[in-house]
């Protein structure tokens, strides 16, 4: 089939053609909602709360169960898509969640389209608890295909693909999806695309996938990068582009970058999968945090039961939009974890989170912003802690960061961390600029040693609400800075930073899977250098290193403003053996800016207009050889 041939790397700039206006935010208090409007919706799939539990939950938190009538279900469903289909930088949150049963038939397939700001999730402790027969389908648009389709995600079901009438979106299960929009704990009994193959163009860029069965096997199709960890991948993966990572997975193709670009581990090093929310066999609704593992492959469920610990919601203090941040730090303070129910939440100081194996879960893409330069969320030197489905947004006066995890080295940190309980951030985004003016020096610092980054996206907005992108506007240095000993990122989305886009000053790092784009809107070459060198490496750790090791980094240029800029390269390092790199890719997009060497003055140029599209590589770089 055509479909399966590799498709052109030539990659459009990341624009929408008309981004919905945002809503703004009213502070009351120190922590304010914005206003979020309910979806229509018919009386019986409101019924289906029934519970004072699901009550508690709040009414962007939409609970199914099999008893309930089709039509209504898929009523709901598609009232709250026809409000998020083109809702990029708006504020309103949804978390579908559905009880143990089967939904949908052969006969009446069940579709449910995911837009913006929408969680799909099943409430079985398993994957197999529920079963969707037709789809859960997240795809592009015509113009830009899948290139924006961010901030969404499923997880925890199975599906049996059954075609309904629009039969090109669901002839298979298609998750035609770029950054932040996460596929876990999914068993897909057919086919699986990633590719937006209904669009045109049909670009994509940057999936992540975890933890989930792929029967019938993967198309990769245009993903220009992507990443699978602990997955089985059945009948097997087709197609590359430019940079996709394996690592833990079954059925996964061999190792053979740069041609084709596939990097494959068979084990991932350290992981710790998503907590989540289910209903136990009593009908009591708990939290479900999975044990870290090393060295891992497939599923965690492949064999019963993920292994873990599970929490009654009892132990969890529920958030809402509103709820004075005073009242959520006393109940941190209390012991209580925190659930985190759909919406846009202004946080003018921080929540400290000061107690080992705290929980804090967020639901349907729960958002906190920066009031007033704070730092939105704050761990202390504690370990075992985990972070989860929450997204970080700068505000207009400038954050020194967004979300600290251990107290920093100046302030005498102590780096609290173990093996056995890492702390873990599992689907964190972090925002400068896009729904509003934005600005943050950091966007995560991790002080804390042995912490897992698992999906992490930051990204400083290339675009937005009309004035509130630009290069003196959004402004940040760096996304992600490292100070830990022993972290690990399993999947990192890191894009458009002033500086460096990552720094890594802790050792022992490891990054399974990076994927970067410098700044688009650099004015100048004097804007964008230091100390001699154009621009600023995507990708720096710190020359003090001794040990660092990485696996399947790639990184582009698309200088709109300025197409005549250049970056000296995108990846820095020290000269060490401690130090390797593996399979580095740079790419220049649309005759947009040049990338002189890959790694450390090594490596060919990717050249605006004349080699726009072709990947640079670096095979292996370590104590000063590439190859």
């Amino acid at each position: 089939m055509s479909l399966l041939s590799p498709r052109s790397a030539t990659r459009p700039p990341r624009r929408r053609l008309g981004v919905a206006a945002a809503v703004c935010a009213v502070t009351l208090g120190v922590l304010a909602p914005t206003t979020a409007v309910a979806a229509p919706s018919s009386p019986s799939a409101n019924a289906s709360a029934g519970s004072a539990t699901t009550a508690e939950l709040g009414p962007n938190v939409v609970v199914f169960s099999p008893d309930m009538p089709q039509a209504d279900i898929q009523a709901r469903v598609d009232a709250i898509y026809a409000q998020q289909v083109d809702n990029e930088m708006g504020a309103q949150r949804y978390a579908l969640l559905f009880k143990p049963g089967t939904y949908g038939s052969a006969a009446a397939p069940l579709d449910i389209k995911v837009g913006y700001y929408t969680e799909v999730d099943g409430l079985g402790q398993d994957p197999s608890a529920v079963t969707i027969n037709g789809g859960v389908t997240a795809t592009g648009r015509n113009g830009s295909g899948a290139l924006d389709t961010f901030w969404r995600s499923v997880s925890n079901l199975t599906i049996h693909v059954v075609p309904t009438a629009d039969g090109c979106h669901t002839g298979n299960e298609m998750w035609a999806v770029s950054q932040a929009a996460p596929m876990r704990r999914v068993d897909v009994k057919d086919y699986t695309t990633f590719m937006p193959y209904c669009e045109n163009p049909n670009y994509a860029s940057g999936g992540f996938v975890a933890d989930s069965k792929l029967e019938g096997g993967a198309l990769n199709g245009s993903q220009q990068q992507f990443y699978v960890r602990n997955t089985d991948l059945g009948a097997g993966w087709s197609n590359a582009v430019w940079n996709q990572v394996f690592s833990g997975d079954v059925n996964a193709p061999a190792q053979s970058f740069p041609n084709p670009p596939y990097t494959t581990l068979t084990a991932t090093p350290v992981s710790r999968e998503k907590p989540y929310l289910y209903v136990d066999e009593a009908g009591a609704w708990r939290v479900f945090v999975p044990s870290a593992q090393t060295n891992s492959t497939g599923t965690t469920w492949a064999n019963g039961h993920t292994p873990g610990r599970s929490l009654p919601l009892s132990d969890f203090y529920v958030a809402h939009p509103g709820d004075p941040l005073a009242k959520i730090n006393s109940a941190l303070a209390q012991g209580k974890n925190l659930l985190v129910t759909p919406g846009v939440y202004d946080v003018a100081q921080s929540i400290a989170v000061k107690r080992a194996g705290t929980v804090v879960l967020g639901l349907g893409l729960a958002t906190f912003t920066a009031q007033n330069g704070a730092v939105p969320m704050t761990v202390a030197d504690v370990q075992g802690v985990d972070i989860a489905g929450l997204t970080f947004d700068a505000g207009t006066v400038n954050s020194p960061t967004l979300l600290r995890i251990g107290s920093g080295r100046q302030e005498g940190g102590k780096h609290q961390g173990t093996a056995a309980d890492p702390t873990a951030l599992q689907d964190v985004f972090f925002r400068i600029g896009g729904p509003h003016v934005g600005k943050a020096t950091t966007s995560l610092e991790v002080n804390s040693d042995h912490t897992v980054l698992d999906d992490v996206w930051a990204w400083r907005a290339d675009h937005g609400v009309a004035g509130s992108v630009g290069w003196t506007v959004n402004t940040a240095d760096t996304g992600v800075v490292v100070n830990g000993d022993d972290v690990t990122a399993t999947g990192l989305f890191v894009e458009h930073y002033q500086k460096y886009n990552v720094i890594w000053n802790g050792e022992r790092g490891r990054t399974v899977f990076f994927q970067n784009e410098l700044p688009y809107d650099a004015p100048d070459q004097a804007a964008w250098q230091h100390d001699g060198l154009n621009g600023w490496a995507a990708y720096k750790v710190a020359d003090t290193v001794k040990t660092h090791e990485a696996w399947g980094l790639g990184s582009y240029v698309y200088t709109n403003v300025n197409p005549s800029l250049h970056a000296t390269q995108s990846f820095e390092v020290p000269d060490t053996p401690g130090v390797v790199m593996h399979d580095l890719t740079t790419v220049s997009l649309n005759k947009a800016g040049t990338i002189d060497h890959v790694i450390n003055g090594q490596g060919t140029a990717a050249i605006g207009g004349v080699n726009d599209g072709q990947p640079q590589t670096v095979t292996t770089y370590t104590n000063g050889r590439a190859s």
